[in-house]
């Protein structure tokens, strides 16, 4: 396992504080933008998600996160709606097609980053504890929770030896492939099973798997920063029904 990785398993769960939300109130509003956004009509509650999205994003002072859901949904519909109106052609009308669903993957993954950065999993454990979620659910989520940033940190790795090495890079890439693909998959997923391992030891460490209910530091309660959040959801979601549809 590498040291990014072990930095990143070894990180205290108070190094990431959320900003006052209940994690059931952020996997709720997980839940509610992706139905949202991936369902029937769903390009309608596009912008309120990325609203929302971007508004978190600032809230937690995650400004590079911000920026980037901003730029990419520019991007996205700059793409998708202003260049077929300019240039109609079968190529714009595929990366149209290619771009109304990229956009709603970007809404729904902009909420859920905020869910992933601002909650550790002892927070996520407790809070579907009190939910009375049953326990080989809670414990994978909380795991997989933990896992995610150990990946970014193992991928993080890989590329800083495949650059060492020379491998990495444009050029490389577009001479060989599959051989650029494979140096970096394979040494990616050996280490995503060390990791794996580590952290699967370390929960049952941390007491998930035990029969018995463990006592909360900082039990999960609902408080004013989930009322205005829940106003402020729900104030979007009107204006997107209300609103002319500007993705159309």
């Amino acid at each position: 396992m590498s040291a990014p990785a072990l930095a990143e398993v070894a990180a205290p769960a108070t190094a990431v504080r959320s900003p006052g939300l209940d994690p059931r109130t952020k996997a709720l509003l997980v839940i509610a933008a992706s139905a949202a956004v991936m369902g029937p009509g769903g390009l309608r509650f596009v912008p309120a998600a990325l609203a929302l999205a971007v508004g978190l994003a600032l809230w937690e002072r995650a400004w590079a996160r911000a920026a980037s859901l901003t730029a990419a949904a520019a991007a996205m519909w700059a793409v998708g709606w202003l260049l077929p109106e300019w240039w109609a052609n079968p190529v714009t009308a595929v990366a149209s097609l290619a771009c109304a669903y990229l956009i709603r993957f970007t809404a729904a993954a902009g909420v859920g980053m905020h869910l992933i950065a601002t909650t550790t999993p002892t927070a996520l454990g407790f809070a579907l504890r009190a939910w009375n979620t049953p326990r080989p659910v809670a414990v994978t989520l909380a795991v997989m929770l933990r896992f995610f940033p150990v990946v970014a940190a193992e991928a993080a790795a890989v590329l800083d030896a495949m650059r060492l090495r020379g491998l990495a890079g444009v050029g490389g890439f577009l001479r060989h492939p599959l051989l650029s693909v494979e140096r970096f998959t394979v040494p990616l997923i050996a280490a995503s099973l060390r990791a794996s391992e580590d952290l699967s030891a370390a929960a049952v460490l941390r007491g998930f798997g035990s029969p018995r209910t463990p006592t909360a530091l900082h039990p999960p309660r609902f408080g004013p920063a989930d009322a205005v959040l829940v106003l402020g959801t729900a104030a979007l979601a009107a204006a997107a029904l209300l609103l002319p549809q500007p993705l159309t």
